[in-house]
């Protein structure tokens, strides 16, 4: 049993799951969009986040998170006054999704050039996240190591090519998912990775040339702010 499982998670009240999970999963789906300059954000919350969010702060905690602030963060609490000081445009809603975890939101950026990116996750208790959608695929990240995912046609290669990189680099792979559409169709790669601290962006852009088939790769860490 880990210590945040008796005492809880370090973090600015008042619930683990409606806030510091909250900050936790904003952040997350913000290392998603990227250092980008971004246009807009909209929130589609779901169940008891849906039902709760302004009585136990789950509006402030998201938005803080997408403001790159930590769960601990002292001006979680100010988080919409900052977003609106700082021209942070995002917009809330509800949907009811049959079968969705009841602590969940999916996020849809847009960035200044159009680019759009969706991101489902959850808080899953404890202050503890996931990641379960990006752009449509399925995946299960936890954001607790740094991680990317790639985004690729399911061609032979790809996966022998990305764990060769990281051999060569020396970087151990914690764990590592493949997930795909259809055979030969779009798939992905997700990959933890062994490190305390996030890799240097050149490890992704080696990745983005470690074979043909690989179309994108997004870094779930913070490469640079978008947002200050």
């Amino acid at each position: 049993m880990a210590l945040t499982d008796i005492i809880g998670p370090v973090m600015i009240g008042p619930s683990s799951s409606h806030t510091a999970g909250a900050a936790r999963l904003g952040r997350l789906a913000l290392a998603c969009w990227g250092s980008d300059p971004l246009e807009s954000v909209e929130i589609f919350l779901r169940g008891s986040f849906a039902h709760t969010s302004y009585g136990h702060g789950t509006d402030r905690a998201l938005i803080a998170g997408l403001l790159d602030m930590a769960p601990d963060d002292i001006r979680l609490r100010d988080a919409l006054l900052i977003a609106r000081e700082r021209k942070f445009n995002y917009r809330f809603d509800a949907e009811e999704i049959d079968g969705a975890h009841p602590n969940s939101a999916r996020f849809v950026f847009t960035g200044k050039d159009g680019r759009t990116l969706e991101v489902i996750g959850a808080s899953i208790g404890g202050g503890a996240v996931e990641l379960q959608q990006v752009d449509g695929f399925n995946v299960s990240v936890s954001g607790e190591l740094p991680s990317l995912i790639t985004f690729h046609q399911d061609t032979h290669g790809v996966v022998a090519a990305v764990t060769r990189l990281f051999a060569d680099m020396k970087i151990n792979i914690a764990t590592l998912s493949l997930y795909r559409k259809s055979k030969g169709g779009k798939a992905s790669l997700v990959i933890e990775l062994d490190l305390q601290s996030p890799p240097h962006r050149s490890v992704r852009e080696a990745i983005e040339k470690a074979h043909p088939s690989i179309e994108r790769v997004l870094p779930l860490y913070n490469e640079g702010g978008n947002v200050s």
